[in-house]
């Protein structure tokens, strides 16, 4: 072989190599999982998430947040067959029953026989990534005689009150459906009552929980688990949840695959992971809410009150779908009369 071929064949090898290391050929497939703001902000448990899974599927993953819940969904549907998205995460009980109807899901095929949730969990399109329940939180040295339940708080003309909007807020929705489970029938006259002393309704839990711990409210609608926050953060006990008489509303929060997925193999691996523990330690303290796995650690002690058994109100998911819109308006007209 002459020295020409030699040249030729040795740049030709290095053109190879070249191409093989460059960008284009080493660039890994995106998981694009639409979630919620919280969930994906730096505070949040999106980017310890985001580092176990990238440790083990040799992707990237792209958080795409989202204002809520509802907004979440909302995009899906709004995109169609076209969406880049692979998963959907961060739909919640309330919700999955229309998250159906799209038509937009896949099944999962995940083992979810592992999960603690009451009742075992059988949804073949959803898989629980975390759970509590909703309740209104105070602080114990400024509100020194609390209410022992929602009726209370409805009643009590003299305390000041912050709740989410039910259509864009997660949490509002789930206020929603505790105040039917509660009062049924007589659900606008409650709303009409707790009006009377509500300082604002605002569009996310953030913007009311912000405001209750600016002093504007005495109790504010958030979690069971809220307080953990305060106590492992801050080291601050002052703040309570009020664990209601009549029951509490339950939050599961959940994930589902795209039928149309970009990367149908990543989002069943991403699927799979979601009961591992690389996902499930980062709930607790991350995501501030219960894990839906038993994990070998114990949670912080934090945590107890929130563990204690409550009796849920749940709505069938079928009522919910069918008559959401009805007790949304009918929450309108009885709060701006």
């Amino acid at each position: 072989m002459n020295i020409f071929s030699l040249t030729t064949l040795f740049t030709a090898s290095m053109v190879s190599f070249g191409l093989a290391l460059s960008p284009v050929a080493l660039a890994k497939d995106t998981l694009n999982v639409y979630t919620y703001d919280s969930f994906a902000s730096d505070w949040g448990p999106g980017p310890k998430i985001k580092a176990n899974f990238e440790q083990e599927c040799d992707c990237e993953v792209n958080f795409v947040a989202l204002d809520s819940s509802v907004g979440i969904l909302s995009r899906a549907q709004l995109e169609g067959k076209s969406s880049q998205a692979d998963v959907l995460l961060g739909l919640d009980l309330n919700l999955m029953e229309a998250a159906k109807q799209t038509g937009l899901l896949a099944e999962h095929s995940v083992d979810t026989s592992n999960v603690t949730i009451a009742g075992g969990w059988t949804d073949k399109m959803f898989v629980p990534f975390d759970q509590g329940h909703f309740s209104f939180v105070y602080n114990s040295e400024t509100l020194k005689n609390p209410p022992k339940g929602l009726k209370d708080i409805v009643g009590d003309q003299n305390l000041r009150v912050i709740y989410q909007d039910p259509r864009t807020s997660t949490p509002g929705l789930g206020l929603l459906l505790w105040m039917k489970s509660v009062y049924g029938d007589n659900a606008a006259d409650a709303w009409e009552r707790l009006a009377s002393h509500t300082v604002t309704v605002t569009k996310s839990w953030s913007d009311a929980y912000s405001l209750f711990l600016k002093g504007e409210a005495d109790v504010v609608l958030s979690y069971t688990t809220s307080p953990a926050y305060h106590v492992v953060v801050e080291g601050e006990n002052k703040y309570q949840a009020i664990m209601a008489s009549e029951g509490l509303y339950p939050q599961i929060e959940v994930a589902a695959m795209m039928k149309d997925a970009p990367h149908p193999a990543l989002a069943k691996r991403f699927m799979q992971f979601i009961l591992q523990r690389g996902f499930q330690s980062t709930v607790a303290t991350g995501n501030w809410m219960l894990p839906v796995v038993k994990l070998d650690e114990k949670l912080p002690a934090a945590f107890d009150s929130a563990l204690m058994p409550a009796k849920n109100l749940v709505l069938p998911a079928k009522d919910v779908v069918q008559h959401r819109k009805a007790w949304v308006d009918e929450w309108l007209n009885a709060t701006t009369r």
